[in-house]
């Protein structure tokens, strides 16, 4: 069956679950991607196309809750190379910052290109004519091109979900010119922010060698290529909801007092990654205690570390050095009943998540470098009451909107404890006062908001790609 929307992404927006009689069924992924495109999903005969996980070879498109569902197989060697290698070993540390060196392998590559057409020939098969394409992030930048020689006759989208390097070490990629082709098969490139907008076509023009004027590449065939910048965002309505409700509400207090009611709470929650800074803000809240400035009484720092990666050496070293930091820390400063941290390596649903935002008096959510962070937003919708501190790292792509944070730069440890010391000294009045601004930012600017603007930008870009400037206005 042929559809008028195809989304490609490296997921499934469904996890397999098994039951307890071995039978396995469907459950949603949490997340605000599938909210915002199931709609548009609905509305456009939709189908998505996506890697479900594991290594099953032989699974059929099926249904859940009335979305199309196509599944792609990896196998075991694919994943190795595919995922854990060139996307997460190579892409995932180039593209935030070299915060760790990243590994250049030539077989990680040839897997990668293998992956990509796979994507792209079912997206072909599945487009009807004329259909749009909309491929969703960093695993899979060489489709457009893909299926642009597929199928000319497509509407093309490509979004970014991570941040996009600087020229100076997008070069370091040895395949750089064909990552920046395989994008440029799209009619329009989405990303976070502006300014990994101007890296894509500042690169374009040194490396590729297209002209370009503003957001435009002018392609040799006559198609133009816009590159913009989308903020994505969350579904803030349906977490404020959540919020208010009387359970969430329950188990707020009961987290409180769970943790022996103390003056404030002190919160993080990321996936366990290198990126996030969690050890760094961790010593930073340790340092404040030994120095007297705080009290395990008053305060204790939750964190929630989400496991991530668990194959990759990497990802395992960085959870042995924060679980050693942890320990040190609740061992040295800690007491009888009052731990300075506490610390845990798990998932929560998202009711857990809200409960959890209700409870903390200051959320701490300190990247290295991060394309977005949605955490930071979900926290500031979840804030019903208008009260809470939010210290944000400069270098989450949040920061340009939520200005009435307490920036901080992660890598200036007394800069982020002097933050984290005001987030806990402010009076109410400058808590609601920043609070509500950040809260009408993100009720504004919500995750529908964002699909509806990409879309809509996507198919004008797609009607009018032939159209050009005078030569020279071109630079």
């Amino acid at each position: 069956m042929a559809h008028d929307l195809v989304i490609v992404a490296n997921r499934l927006p469904v996890d397999r679950v098994k039951g307890p009689d071995g039978k396995t069924t469907w459950r949603r992924s949490p997340g605000g991607l599938v909210s915002a495109i199931e709609p548009v999903m609905r509305a456009h005969d939709g189908v998505w196309v996506g890697w479900p996980g594991g290594t099953e070879q032989r699974l059929k498109p099926f249904k859940d809750d009335g979305l199309a569902l196509v599944p792609l197989s990896m196998t075991a060697e694919e994943i190795e190379e595919h995922y854990e290698g060139f996307s997460n070993g190579t892409l995932w540390p180039l593209y935030h910052d070299v915060v760790a060196k990243p590994e250049f392998h030539r077989e990680w590559w040839d897997t990668y290109v293998k992956v990509n057409r796979r994507f792209a020939e079912k997206a072909a098969d599945l487009a009807a004519k004329g259909a749009t394409v909309w491929v969703h992030d960093y695993q899979l930048q060489l489709v457009p091109q893909m299926l642009r020689e597929l199928r000319p006759d497509l509407r093309i989208g490509f979004y970014l979900h991570i941040p996009f390097p600087p020229a100076e070490l997008f070069q370091q990629l040895p395949w750089r010119r064909q990552i920046l082709e395989g994008l440029l098969g799209a009619d329009l490139v989405g990303f976070q922010l502006p300014g990994a907008a101007q890296n894509f076509i500042r690169l374009v023009r040194q490396r590729v060698g297209h002209k370009t004027h503003r957001d435009l590449v002018y392609l040799p065939d006559g198609r133009t290529v816009r590159a913009a910048a989308f903020p994505i965002s969350i579904d803030a309505a349906g977490f404020q909801e959540m919020a208010e409700s009387e359970a969430v509400t329950e188990r707020a207090a009961a987290i409180r007092e769970a943790l022996g009611n103390p003056k404030k709470i002190f919160l993080g929650i990321d996936r366990l990654d290198y990126t996030k800074g969690i050890y760094a803000r961790l010593r930073a809240f340790g340092e404040l205690i030994s120095d007297g400035r705080l009290t395990v009484d008053d305060a204790v720092f939750v964190q929630v570390a989400v496991p991530s990666r668990e194959r990759v050496e990497h990802y395992r070293n960085l959870r042995d050095d924060i679980e050693r930091l942890v320990g040190r820390l609740n061992g040295d400063l800690g007491r009888i009943g009052r731990p300075a941290i506490s610390y845990l390596h798990t998932s929560y649903p998202r009711e857990e998540m809200a409960a959890l935002y209700r409870a903390a008096d200051v959320m701490v959510v300190t990247p290295y470098r991060d394309g977005m962070n949605l955490v930071a937003k979900e926290y500031v919708a979840c804030r019903i009451h208008e009260d809470g501190a939010l210290v944000l790292s400069e270098f989450a792509g949040a920061a340009d909107e939520l200005r009435q944070a307490w920036l901080v730069n992660p890598y200036d440890m007394n800069g982020m404890k002097a933050a984290l010391l005001e987030a806990y000294e402010a009076e109410p009045k400058e808590l609601a006062r920043r609070m509500k601004a950040m809260r009408k930012q993100i009720a504004q600017h919500d995750v529908k908001a964002w699909a509806d603007s990409f879309m809509t930008e996507l198919e004008d870009e797609g009607n009018n790609h032939r159209k050009t400037l005078r030569p020279a206005d071109r630079s």
